[in-house]
């Protein structure tokens, strides 16, 4: 009498067992391959990470006329790259013109990658080449780019010669949040040389500086007109071979002009 219910529970046990058998090989014969329109596509219809994707960006920084008075001068300071996340490849442009003559023209391209160890920041290396109304040279450049603590821009960079010369330059600034769209920035750049060049009015050790403070107004993210007080200074040789050629080796001015970036 005991035996009819263990036999009925074994062959219910037996019935469930070859149900699943056939289930799943059901669902093994129906499975199909991803369609190609499909494979691009990751869990839940989302599409995938695209490391390789191309972007670029453009910024002039500074865009403006400077004015002491008497004197008038344009200055432009730009850069702009193209490339992935990862490989970027970086345009940079910097100069003065004054009556008709283009002085501290300053041309780079240079290879542009993150560095894993430093968080915010990228090394650069590539070629600078100075294209003014002074004689033409051409330097090999590395450094690095990016924010320091506290949200500082600082770009150092060290240039090297084939002539045995060797220069540097820092730069750095700071964004400081007047309004949502007023905007005040000092800013401030250092250039260093080994050799003394009277052609190119530059001189051992710290050469020149140009540092100042403007205040732009954003009208949209990409244009924000400023205004804002400019300081040039040369020293040692620098200085006399600028007043060599009539210009003024500490040179304060007036600045007006337009940041653009796209």
């Amino acid at each position: 009498m005991t035996a009819a219910p263990s036999s009925a529970m074994a062959r219910a046990w037996s019935f469930a067992a070859a149900a699943w058998l056939v289930l799943c090989s059901s669902w093994s014969t129906n499975a199909q391959p991803l369609s190609p329109q499909i494979t691009g596509l990751a869990q839940y219809g989302q599409p995938l990470v695209m490391d390789d994707t191309i972007f670029y960006h453009l910024l002039f920084d500074q865009f403006e006329g400077r004015t002491n008075g008497p004197d008038n001068e344009f200055r432009w300071d730009g850069e702009g790259w193209v490339g992935t996340d990862t490989n970027r490849l970086w345009f940079k442009s910097e100069g003065f013109v004054q009556n008709g003559r283009m002085t501290d023209g300053d041309q780079e391209v240079l290879y542009d990658r993150p560095l894993p160890w430093l968080r915010y920041f990228d090394a650069q290396a590539g070629v600078r080449y100075d294209l003014d109304s002074g004689p033409g040279r051409t330097w090999g450049a590395i450094g690095i780019e990016g924010l320091a603590p506290y949200f500082f821009q600082f770009e150092p960079t060290f240039y090297f010669s084939n002539q045995g010369r060797v220069a540097g330059r820092i730069q750095g600034s700071y964004d400081v949040l007047l309004t949502q769209r007023l905007i005040a920035q000092p800013q401030v750049e250092m250039n260093f040389y080994s050799q003394s060049e009277a052609s190119r009015e530059v001189d051992s050790g710290l050469s020149e500086l140009d540092t100042g403070l403007r205040i732009r107004y954003e009208i949209s993210r990409k244009f924000a007109p400023y205004v804002g007080f400019a300081y040039t200074g040369d020293f040692g040789q620098a200085a006399t071979f600028v007043r060599r050629d009539g210009g003024n080796p500490s040179d304060p001015r007036f600045v007006f002009g337009v940041r653009l970036w796209y």
